[in-house]
């Protein structure tokens, strides 16, 4: 019976049977409290792109590859549902539910509806996809766990907001990502994969669950969520699977030779006793699906009907045992009522393994274009959703749109990258390049919203030009033009300097700012590196660099214009060198204001970096090295491969022995240039009056003709004596401490020293002693660890041979444009300050990058955006900066006549002298492009008013939970933010008029 016949039968039945149900935990159904009950929750796990594309799995294509189609199991469950009043299902992945949902006639609309609203057909988590947790940063967390939420509290209303957070297959977990989810609300918080070490030890002690404070500097319980560990990963016990897909036998009670019940149902308590030992309540879970499970809900339900029966008809006989169907939340609703005290983790659950050489670290790195691809697509969707807002009507309505709103493509687009199969890097090649071609087709349409914005508030239609290869010095605009205009827009509240590099092809330019003063420019030849790396994409013979400033959530435009002759090479004060036996008497010194960086010339490394500024001085050795990748051993038969990183052996081999030098001095950039062998060079760069030392890398097509693959790392050695501690962020927000070979939670079992020791780096790392403290920065998500004192080692890139048996079923080979291995290009920022005031550095620095501003191009001359208007060539959105401390991390369109915008506090409780003091601001003049009529304030994700949070509350082991203050009336012009918070609002707004536009 198709989904629609079903529906005809079963509506008017299910009508009644809803009448006066209602969602939430009051739909849970009755336990007994005398018994071990037994939670059966049915579940798929649709991974938002793995083995298969997105559109692959949800249609069902390709199933040579794997039998899972996502349309067919909602249309399964649906009417399965419907059909009894008892059943339940949860489903979590809204980029598929959304999908299917726009393909549905009103009326199968309605009875989902009503099965949501009885509490029967049960979102949990929420988000767009589970999202990896390693590799993604908070900002685009928020954002892609916000639409998802926004859908379901448009289509469902209360009743669609789940409760519980779900995230059983990401590999390893952040203490950021709890922090998040707590400030969105959410009540408790279920895990699938943590540490066998760490696991093992749980159980022992009966602490599969607790309460994980998140937060150090958030007063409990802002931070705090009831954290749980699910038995068996995501799956259903052994020999308890009844998909088709399984192989287990089904439940048969008929009057037959195969007739089972008494055997299963004995196997079934006997599960249920020994699962019951490692939790403290008379409540366990089973979850009884797994992966594109429910294709044919009937076989499932039809057994688990069966096991409730058989299982429950026990209890007449003496048993203790209860099945029921249910949920996450009502599972969760039942350890509540139990008013226990429970333990406290302040931790995370990183690095995970699943045995005593399955560290899966390697993932951390894995795809790293990908994951700058990521990065560099959220930094644009920051912009183009700000633009889209100062804009208002003009943003989608202008000369370049249609007059629909082109920002929802990049959302969904970078909901889909946040998936833990996506910007982890462990899906397959043709599903990563999907990803990456979803990412493009985001940008084209951000593309739209910008050019239209900037057109709108510029004044004038130009030909906006985005050159998205400048990392190679590829623009086809400035390589050929003679003039050109240059718009550096700053999606940051506050003030920015950024070094503008463009390709080109005179020898000297002239460039002015919008006040017409002359800007300070070099000219500089195209490294050798970068014309190996571009081939045949561009022709620029040199950079036309020079340092633009921009203000607050704004823009400022430069004219470049080349100029006649040739520039005397002296008068550049431009110097090629080559270190060569003979030539170590020469000064291998580059310098500004503020750093001084000296090399060693008989090996080309770096050799000593000094804080001018703080008269510090720290001898430092940069070099990069491989770590041959295991193939499996007699010991153990793991690989390496796209989630796991293991080492042949803890000693990594030199890409090179020594570096060839090359060397550039300018008033403007100063730089050095390091070519360890033929796949891997680094340039050594200062811009002048910058505090921080650039290294920009490029590593590959990293060779494998010698039948090994190869784990790329950049390691900094120093004397620095740290104790085996050192320091990375979490998700980009707060800094955990890291020791070498320990776990704040167990006894540590160390098998592998160098794969055991790796953290995720998504945006710094660092090392301190008493008093100096060296920072590094990363453009993307990496791995690092410290696997010596005084050291660090970032891994940049992996070419592996094998796959590591973890389904992907491939090795991580990426071909690369030219089939022949990838080439990638990074930066790495290096920080060198006293301990004291390194925080202030590293994390405004690291915001900086991470929200870099955007260049647009231009050939100029276009006509104005209406008669009579203004060619403004600068402008900002704020009538003053935020305070350094201060972050606009959202600024987005809701509506028309509303926006969402989220202010945060960059800094930790007591992290920064000055930078860790609560600020209070004024919201209503903040904006210069609009007023802001009426404000209200809504939770993290900004699905429920913020006055209308209630989260379950508590007992821990520190004593009584706090309750959540009771929230005070909001005043705009008394906005006060204490460290690491973020505080949302919704904002109804009126645009304000300018000569020449007319009010939107």
């Amino acid at each position: 019976m198709g989904l629609r016949s079903a529906l005809c039968v079963l509506l008017g039945a299910a009508a009644v049977w809803g009448a006066g149900a209602t969602c939430g935990y009051q739909s849970c159904p009755k336990t007994k409290p005398d018994m071990l009950n037994v939670h059966l929750v049915p579940h798929t796990h649709d991974d938002v792109g793995w083995l298969k594309t997105v559109d692959q799995y949800f249609f069902g294509v390709r199933n040579d590859i794997q039998h899972a189609g996502v349309q067919y199991i909602l249309d399964s469950v649906i009417p399965q549902l419907l059909a009894d009043p008892g059943k339940r299902f949860i489903y979590v992945e809204v980029a598929f539910f959304a999908r299917w949902w726009g393909l549905q006639a009103e009326d199968v609309r309605q009875a989902v509806r009503q099965l949501v609203a009885e509490g029967r057909l049960e979102f949990v988590n929420g988000g767009w996809c589970m999202n990896d947790e390693a590799a993604a940063h908070y900002s685009a967390v928020i954002d892609q766990m916000s639409l998802g939420l926004r859908f379901l509290q448009e289509t469902f209303g209360e009743c669609g907001r789940p409760r519980v957070a779900w995230h059983i297959d990401p590999f390893g977990h952040s203490r950021e990502q709890a922090s998040l989810f707590a400030q969105m609300g959410y009540d408790g918080f279920f895990v699938g994969r943590i540490d066998y070490q760490d696991k093992a030890q749980r159980e022992a002690l009966r602490e599969m669950e607790q309460v994980w404070r998140a937060s150090g500097s958030l007063a409990p319980p802002a931070a705090d969520l009831f954290t749980g560990v699910l038995p068996n990963g995501y799956n259903p016990p052994m020999s308890l699977c009844w998909d088709q897909i399984c192989s287990d036998n089904p439940i048969v009670d008929d009057d037959s030779d195969e007739n089972n019940v008494e055997s299963l149902v004995s196997y079934f308590l006997g599960t249920a006793a020994a699962q019951a030992k490692h939790y403290r309540t008379n409540h366990i879970v089973m979850t009884m699906g797994s992966d594109f499970q429910y294709e044919n809900a009937l076989l499932w339900y039809k057994n688990l009907d069966k096991l409730i029966k058989h299982v429950n008809a026990k209890q007449l006989n003496g048993s203790r045992v209860h099945l029921l169907y249910s949920t996450p939340s009502c599972y969760l609703w039942e350890l509540n009522k139990a008013n226990l005290s429970w333990s406290m983790k302040y931790d995370d659950f990183f690095p995970y393994a699943d045995g005593p050489h399955q560290f899966w670290t390697g993932y951390f790195t894995s795809r790293p274009a990908l994951k700058r691809y990521e990065r560099l697509s959220n930094n644009f969707l920051q912009v183009c959703n700000q633009l889209e807002v100062l804009a208002g009507l003009q943003a989608n309505m202008g000369p370049y749109g249609n007059g629909n709103s082109s920002v929802l493509r990049m959302c969904q687009a970078m909901g889909v990258a946040q998936h833990h199969d996506a910007v982890s890097g462990t899906a397959k090649q043709h599903v990563t390049n999907d990803y990456a071609k979803q990412l493009s087709a985001g940008w084209d349409a951000c593309q739209i919203v910008v050019s239209n914005a900037l057109a709108s508030i510029t004044g004038s239609k130009e030909n906006f030009i985005y050159c998205t290869y400048l990392n190679i010095s590829v623009c086809l605009l400035t390589e050929a033009a003679e003039t050109f205009l240059v718009i550096v827009y700053n999606p940051l509240a506050r003030p920015v300097d950024w070094n503008v590099r463009l390709p080109v092809n005179g020898s000297r330019y002239s460039v002015v700012d919008p006040s017409g003063q002359a800007v300070l420019n070099e000219v500089i030849p195209v490294s050798s590196f970068t014309q190996a790396v571009r081939r045949d994409r561009g022709h620029a013979a040199n950079e036309l660099v020079f340092r633009a400033s921009a203000p607050p959530l704004g823009f400022r435009t430069y004219s470049a214009a080349r100029l006649p002759g040739r520039k005397p090479t002296q008068a550049r004060e431009l110097k090629w060198l080559r270190s060569r036996p003979g030539t170590e008497r020469l000064s291998w010194v580059i310098e500004n204001e503020h750093l001084r960086v000296r090399f060693d010339p008989s090996t080309g490394l770096l050799k000593m970096i000094e804080n001018l500024d703080k008269n510090i001085s720290l001898p430092v050795s940069q070099n990069f090295f491989w770590y041959n990748a295991s193939i499996g051993n007699q010991e153990n038969s793991q690989a390496s491969g796209a989630y796991i990183f293991r080492p042949n052996a803890s000693e990594p081999f030199r890409v090179g022995q020594r570096a060839q030098l090359y060397h550039v001095k300018n008033q403007v950039v100063q730089e050095i240039y390091q070519n360890f062998s033929a796949w891997c060079s680094q340039v050594v760069r200062l811009y002048a009056g910058e505090p921080y030392v650039e290294l920009e890398w490029t590593v590959g097509p990293i060779p494998i003709q010698d039948g090994l693959g190869k784990e790329v790392m950049s390691r900094f050695e120093t004397n620095l004596q740290t104790g085996g501690l050192f320091y990375t962020d979490s998700n980009g927000r707060e800094i955990l401490e890291r020791r070498r070979d320990y776990r704040a939670t167990w006894n540590l079992s160390q098998t592998e020293p160098v794969a055991g020791n790796y953290y995720p780096v998504n945006s710094r790392i660092y090392l301190k002693d008493r008093k100096v403290q060296l920072t590094v920065l990363t453009d993307r998500s990496q791995g690092g660890s410290s696997i010596f004192d005084g050291s660090l080692e970032i891994m940049v890139h992996r070419r592996l041979l094998h796959d590591d048996a973890r389904g992907v079923g491939e090795p991580l080979l990426e071909p690369g444009d030219d089939h022949h291995g990838l080439v990638v290009r990074g930066r790495h920022l290096i920080l060198l300050d006293t301990v004291e005031s390194s925080a202030d550095r590293h994390r405004l620095r690291a915001q900086q990058e991470f929200m870099a501003p955007q260049v647009v191009l231009a050939p100029g001359g276009g006509p104005p955006y209406q008669p009579g208007q203004d060619n403004l060539k600068e402008y900002s959105a704020l009538t003053r900066a935020l305070p350094s401390n201060i972050h606009l991390l959202t600024l987005a369109q809701w509506e028309p006549d509303s926006v969402l915008f989220r202010l945060e506090h960059q800094f930790e409780r007591g992290e920064s002298a000055n930078g860790s003091m609560p600020i209070t601001l004024n919201l209503l003049d903040l904006f210069s492009s609009f007023t802001i009529i009426s404000l209200e304030e809504r939770t993290l994700a900004a699905n429920q008013k913020w006055e209308d949070m209630r989260r379950l509350v508590w007992q821990s082991a520190e004593g009584a939970a706090k309750p959540r203050p009771r929230p005070t009336p909001l005043d705009p012009t008394q906005i006060t933010l204490k460290p690491m918070e973020i505080r949302t609002f919704l904002a109804h707004i009126q645009y304000h008029t300018r000569r020449g536009r007319r009010k939107d």
